[in-house]
């Protein structure tokens, strides 16, 4: 039902996560009939969490653990870890600076190139470490150093920016992306993100994502409502994409792994992960 906010304007009500609250369903389940597997991109996982790729969270260790628990963790490509040979004294940077000097360490230490062989070294790394090589670069990054992630060996790719869709517009002196190519181009599945409505959920499944990020920052990490004030309606992103996701699957027969991404909460401590949103 949509809301007249003023003259001209209308809005749809939508809802944030601090809105909703869950119940109980109809049936009750004994835990030991209970299954958390799932499956992203052929690879199947007893734990439906992808930590995020983010320097803070996820390195070339963190990722092997991750993935002998069940899960998976996503490497950053075009942060610390592949624009410094060793990471950790860079990182002992960052977590020793006050917030006073923070803004211009991380210009200082983001102001030194990426070094593609880096970006080789990192996946093999992974793979030699008995992990799964989940990878993220942003559009403009896969442009660029996609054929070296494929030629590594990595195992999922995960192309991100605060939205994606098939439908960007750049400067005459820049090409976008084509999410549709570059998917047929990629020797291994491809993961979409961010993406809040419907009809953008439908279009970049069309054009072959393995699976979608979806929301725009709701978690830990965001900022968006404490300097704009502004909340993010994930439940309402979430349901709009589960349903472009459905309407796919009967359409083509193909499912299409929705990922609801944001910090999950809890009391003083933030987990910066991204639960699957089950089929039903």
């Amino acid at each position: 039902m949509n809301i007249i906010i003023g003259r001209n304007k209308t809005a749809r009500r939508a809802y944030g996560i601090d809105e909703i609250a869950l119940v109980p369903g109809n049936r009750t389940l004994d835990p030991s009939l209970a299954d958390t597997s799932w499956t992203i991109g052929g690879i199947e996982r007893s734990i439906p969490i992808l930590a995020s790729a983010m320097d803070s969270v996820v390195d070339v260790k963190m990722a092997g653990l991750l993935s002998d628990l069940g899960a998976i963790g996503v490497l950053n490509l075009e942060g610390i870890q592949t624009r410094y040979e060793d990471p950790k004294p860079i990182l002992d940077r960052i977590v020793s600076v006050g917030k006073s000097e923070f803004v211009g360490l991380m210009q200082e230490l983001y102001a030194k190139p990426i070094q593609p062989e880096l970006i080789k070294q990192r996946i093999i790394e992974i793979k030699n470490n008995g992990g799964i090589a989940a990878v993220s670069l942003t559009p403009a990054g896969a442009s660029k150093y996609g054929n070296i992630v494929a030629e590594a060996g990595a195992d999922l790719l995960f192309v991100q920016a605060t939205v994606v869709s098939t439908a960007h517009l750049s400067p005459e002196s820049i090409t976008p992306l084509n999410l549709e190519g570059f998917c047929q181009e990629m020797p291994m599945p491809v993961i979409f993100g961010n993406c809040v409505t419907y009809e953008v959920a439908l279009n970049l499944m069309k054009a072959g994502a393995a699976a979608l990020l979806v929301g725009i920052g709701p978690g830990a990490a965001c900022t968006s409502r404490g300097v704009l004030g502004v909340g993010v309606p994930q439940p309402t992103a979430i349901a709009d994409c589960a349903a472009a996701r459905d309407d796919y699957q009967r359409e083509t027969g193909r499912y299409v792994p929705v990922v609801a991404d944001g910090g999950i909460v809890t009391g003083e401590t933030s987990v910066n992960v991204s639960p699957v949103v089950p089929m039903q």
